[in-house]
């Protein structure tokens, strides 16, 4: 029995309490120090995973399509990071639906701060943050090149600090929605690298990617606007109170407070689009560029061609007209007899 609690500490999520409901009482959970220990537990898993997917699937791939080593590089990360987004939406999706966040979404901000989490929310938050602790490990296991290293890093805090944030300050429902987003505009993003990679000609999921991924961002600011504009100042308690895990609604309250946050999401989000934008258009014009070269190839080819076939057909020569045969055009005279 001492393993088995010893056990249930790396495994399973701590500090459950028995929330009493009109049905009776449900069993809900909050964090603490020892989630530490669980999210240690599933780093180890993550990396076990990792180089599940990388010895059974990505370097089978690598070895028929023989990349370069940059290449191969980024299809690594893309296909590790495609298996990821795509396990993370459909789980996080089935959390939002099962527990009413898209069908009600008033409960993004009733009832806040909401410290008693569901179980399989109070999970997923776990696993996240295991997997992208586990990312940091990975940088040196992978040997990834140095001039790929500061991006990375900057891509794996980000999310640390969304997820970490999210959790420990009682905003986790807006976070689930927030990285179901998120996870689904990346998706598409590395599944069109990993078809890129596969063949060079084919482009159109990226244009399945920019669709998506303008879709999320006017998603992902509406959904601020309405949490932080108009949902979070209307909470009951805007008293400040860390022990009941209310730490910065009553800011909401002050409307100069509420207009800045709400500038910078929006400052936020345009750099992003900017970025985005700057990223299409740049993409157009090689691609643009790339089109004109080959029918500028395929043009002086063709006059190569034209050159060559009118050489060997024998219609000019050293500016003399000939026959197809090589004689002259010119009718012989017979001699009379």
């Amino acid at each position: 029995q001492v393993t088995a609690k010893t056990a249930f500490l790396f495994i399973l999520p701590q500090y459950n309490v028995s929330v009493p409901t009109a049905d009776g009482e449900l069993v809900q959970y909050h964090y603490g120090l020892k989630d530490l220990v669980t999210i240690l537990f599933y780093i180890f898993i993550a990396i076990i995973l990792h180089a599940v997917v990388q010895e059974y699937a990505l370097d089978k791939i690598n070895r028929r399509l023989h990349l370069s080593k940059v290449k191969h590089s980024k299809f690594n990360e893309s296909g590790q990071l495609v298996a990821f987004h795509l396990t993370s939406v459909i789980w996080c999706l089935y959390v939002v639906v099962t527990e009413g966040y898209i069908s009600n979404p008033r409960s993004l901000w009733e009832n806040y701060p909401h410290v008693y989490l569901p179980y399989q929310v109070k999970f997923f938050y776990l696993c996240q943050l295991a997997y992208w602790l586990h990312a940091l490990p990975e940088l040196y296991f992978q040997k990834v090149r140095k001039e790929e290293i500061p991006r990375q890093l900057r891509c794996i805090t980000l999310y640390l600090l969304h997820i970490a944030g999210a959790y420990l300050l009682n905003l986790t429902r807006l976070g689930l929605i927030l990285l179901l987003l998120q996870y689904l505009a990346e998706f598409f993003f590395h599944m069109a690298r990993l078809v890129y990679f596969t063949d060079e000609n084919n482009e159109k999921l990226f244009n399945v990617w920019a669709v998506v991924f303008v879709v999320t961002r006017l998603f992902t600011l509406t959904l601020y606007i309405l949490v932080i504009g108009f949902g979070l100042p209307r909470v009951e308690s805007q008293a400040l109170d860390p022990e009941r895990g209310n730490f910065f609604s009553f800011l909401f309250n002050n409307i100069l407070f509420r207009m800045s946050v709400l500038l910078l999401v929006c400052l936020f989000q345009a750099s992003v689009m900017w970025r985005f934008i700057h990223f299409q258009l740049r993409r157009w014009r090689e691609y643009w560029q790339e089109q004109s070269s080959r029918k500028r190839a395929a043009a002086a080819g063709t006059k190569q061609q034209t050159k060559l076939l009118k050489r060997d057909s024998g219609y000019h020569e050293n500016g003399v007209v000939k026959a197809e045969n090589g004689t002259s055009p010119r009718t012989k005279k017979l001699k009379s007899p």
